[in-house]
């Protein structure tokens, strides 16, 4: 009778602990919703960052003005180089499907920069037309981009966004000295 014994036991063990573990289930919050998801990622004021990179920068810096508000800052930051050349300006987002579109500018030597930015990304065929001006198109196995090459500064915006939400962002993008 002892191995009985020893086998209801440990299935009365496990049904308690069973019951245990839903109970904490049912009583813990969490949300499973979209909302969820799309509340995960933090949202970031740039304002004062904007301000302070159109101060240090050698370039105008481009930031976004009259994006929806679907559109979300993740993330933002200037850094400047200890020589005064490759200071660097970066304004990560989400678009409104929650793709990754960053904007990336540099005075650095452009292609060294452009493969830092796009994880590698390759020039692709033709040119993608945002506003009046023409953008080249690179084409990568994790990023996009949407690049123009300027006296002084390279604009990379990049990320896993489509093309289209990427010139919805270039088209958006202002280009201020402070």
């Amino acid at each position: 009778m002892r191995g009985r014994q020893t086998v209801r036991d440990m299935v009365l063990s496990l049904a308690v602990i069973g019951v245990l573990v839903a109970a904490i289930y049912y009583f813990i919050p969490h949300d499973d919703s979209g909302a969820a998801e799309q509340n995960a990622v933090k949202t970031v004021d740039t304002r004062v960052e904007v301000i302070t990179a159109r101060r240090a920068a050698p370039y105008p810096v481009a930031a976004p003005e009259g994006l929806p508000k679907t559109w979300r800052a993740t993330s933002v930051s200037y850094r400047a180089s200890d020589d005064g050349k490759g200071g660097a300006w970066h304004l990560g987002m989400l678009d409104p499907e929650q793709q990754y579109a960053a904007v990336e500018q540099s005075d650095a030597p452009a292609e060294q920069f452009i493969k830092d930015v796009t994880l590698g990304a390759e020039r692709a065929k033709g040119e993608q037309a945002v506003g009046s001006k023409k953008w080249e198109r690179y084409k990568g196995e994790k990023y996009n981009a949407l690049v123009r090459k300027e006296t002084g500064v390279t604009t990379v915006v990049t990320g896993t966004a489509p093309y289209g939400r990427l010139a919805e962002l270039a088209a958006a993008l202002v280009a201020k000295k402070g």
